[in-house]
């Protein structure tokens, strides 16, 4: 066989390589582009969504359950009084800039959080801290002031990333963290990209490079998904998923959020006052009707306010199952034998809107008329949430681990239970897991029987993909597109 042969042949073996390797690199379309890009500094979610397990770390991280797992901590321990957590940090961790990783960057961080001058945007989650002292460049300790039940979680949010104090001040536009993928580049109004730490002191992930690509309009996402241009989006308009649901080229996530979506109900004002007008209510409500309805069918149904996704969680839907004779005979037995008029007030949010026409509908057929007012964001804030002037509304409550609301008589639907008040309080004083979940479902159970709020559906996450990948989370416990896992596959 020639040299010449040989060569030819050599050049078809190397191609044929280059066509069957993996792809490497993802280009992800996100609705959002981030203000900033230190999320220990801004509220905005589409901080976290380029940044937050990717850029930056925790001592803890939340995984796509929700639970608590080792970040930059690898083990932790907590005192009897639940007033003292000590953290074993890893050895080795560098930052992109390549400055040493240490528990000095621990105590500065923490520090800078709760300093005066702070603009971190869930400061007052920290405000428990005490002090945080250096045991040893591998070792931090917290004291705090009072038992958190909800510590360690919060430890994991992207508010409560490390930072280190020789770049701290630049991470808004140029974030240097400790995790896997380390910042590259920023084009305002089109792209922030990443590319795989080389250094990354835990294990590497299978991508080297991720694009995040700010493409607010649908159909030009829609577009962008069809052409190849983009490998998938976390969240995509629900209504426009049909395009993609029975193309081989794309997979459909659905999961859920952090959004528990409720017709919020005004338990200090009469008729709402009486158990038996709001489980009335309750059994009026075609659940799935407003779901297929307002969500297009992706709505993730609950009974409670609490995210299904969560290992705490428990199916209560069957609490108040649809029953519009129980609603008639519930009604008159409270003295409404021919119903009642009410309003609803409805923010600007399309699931709102469009469950409230569901709704008023539905609620029509046992005797109750709902007069919808359309009101803008101030004006709910205003009406709703600050001055309770309401009888119904529908919002969707996003923060993680927000059942505490129902502890507070004085928040907007007016819910004053001392069972719940004391158990809450338990609930936050406590830090054994076991105890805490079954702390956290009495509460879900009470409130779930007292029919406090009518519990609709947890917004969806729907994500759509390039078939080829695998690793994305399908739910949204926080908010976040995370890397780690995600990776192509033939």
């Amino acid at each position: 066989m020639t040299k010449t042969i040989l060569l030819a042949l050599a050049g078809v073996f190397l191609a044929s390589s280059a066509a069957w390797a993996q792809p490497t690199e993802i280009r992800i379309g996100v609705a959002l582009e981030p203000p900033a890009l230190d999320p220990t500094a801004g509220a905005a979610e589409a901080i976290d969504v380029v940044v937050y397990q990717n850029v930056f770390e925790g001592l803890v991280r939340i995984d796509q359950n929700g639970a608590v797992q080792p970040g930059l901590a690898e083990s932790w321990s907590v005192a009897e009084d639940g007033l003292t957590y000590t953290f074993n940090l890893h050895d080795n961790v560098t930052f992109h800039d390549g400055t040493g990783f240490d528990a000095d960057d621990v105590k500065f961080t923490f520090e800078r959080i709760l300093a005066e001058d702070s603009v971190n945007a869930q400061k007052a989650l920290y405000t428990p801290i005490d002090n945080v002292s250096v045991i040893d460049p591998l070792t931090a300790q917290f004291t705090l002031s009072r038992p958190d039940g909800l510590f360690l979680f919060n430890l994991g949010r992207g508010d409560a990333v490390i930072v280190a104090p020789e770049s701290a001040d630049n991470n808004a536009s140029e974030p240097i963290g400790t995790g896997p993928f380390a910042f590259t580049q920023w084009d305002r109004g089109s792209r922030v990209i990443l590319e795989r730490n080389g250094a990354y002191w835990g294990e590497a992930p299978a991508l080297t490079k991720a694009t995040y690509m700010f493409i607010s309009d649908t159909a030009t996402l829609t577009n962008a998904l069809l052409a190849g241009d983009v490998d998938g989006t976390n969240n995509f308009a629900p209504e426009a998923l049909a395009v993609f649901e029975n193309d081989p080229r794309f997979k459909v996530l659905v999961g859920s959020t952090e959004g528990e979506t409720i017709v919020g109900t005004n338990n200090a004002r009469a008729p709402f006052n009486d158990l038996r007008v709001r489980q009335a209510m309750a059994h009026a409500l075609n659940r799935q009707e407003v779901i297929d309805g307002a969500t297009y069918g992706y709505g993730v149904p609950i009974g409670t306010h609490f995210a299904p996704h969560h290992p705490y969680y428990l199916d209560l839907t069957g609490t108040y199952p649809y029953d519009p004779d129980a609603a008639r005979a519930l009604l008159a037995e409270a003295g409404y034998p021919d119903g009642f008029s009410a309003t609803l007030k409805l923010p600007p949010v399309a699931y709102a809107r469009l469950s409230g026409q569901i709704i008023a509908s539905q609620f029509a057929q046992v005797g109750i008329r709902l007069e919808l007012i359309n009101v803008e964001w101030a004006q709910w804030l205003e009406d709703v949430l600050a001055n309770k002037d309401f009888d119904l509304t529908i919002v969707a409550h996003v923060e993680p681990f927000d059942i505490g609301i129902y502890a507070d008589p004085n928040y907007y639907f007016g819910y004053d239970n001392p069972e719940v008040q004391a158990l809450n309080e338990t609930l936050n004083a406590t830090t054994d897991e076991a105890e805490r979940k079954a702390l956290a479902q009495q509460i879900e159970t009470i409130i779930a029987d007292d029919a406090v709020n009518i519990y609709l559906f947890e917004l969806a996450q729907t994500g759509v993909w390039n078939a080829k990948l695998e690793g994305m989370w399908p739910n949204a416990p926080i908010e976040g597109v995370v890397l780690r896992d995600i990776h192509w596959v033939e």
